[in-house]
């Protein structure tokens, strides 16, 4: 279904997750607010890690109040990736 997608976000900080269920050793800590692109507004109710096939994205936000879950290009950069985009 729709919450089990990852969407690639250039213009999001950290990796953000709305389906709490999706994060593997979560851990419940109150953090920021979190405003998306649709002025929608959320607040950081934890942190975990999601697994997608065999890629791990660790220290993921579970925001309460998002709806798509969104991996962050700066953070994949950050620890080495590199991410291209084209066309095709």
């Amino acid at each position: 279904g729709k919450n089990t997608i990852l969407y690639l976000d250039s213009g999001c900080s950290r990796h953000i997750t709305w389906f709490k269920s999706l994060q593997e050793d979560f851990i419940k800590k109150n953090g920021l607010s979190v405003t998306n692109g649709n002025n929608g507004k959320g607040t950081t109710k934890g942190f975990g890690t999601i697994k997608c096939n065999s890629v791990i994205f660790k220290n993921c936000s579970y925001v309460k109040g998002l709806q798509y879950n969104l991996i962050s290009i700066s953070q994949l950069c950050d620890i080495g990736y590199e991410v291209f985009f084209n066309k095709k």
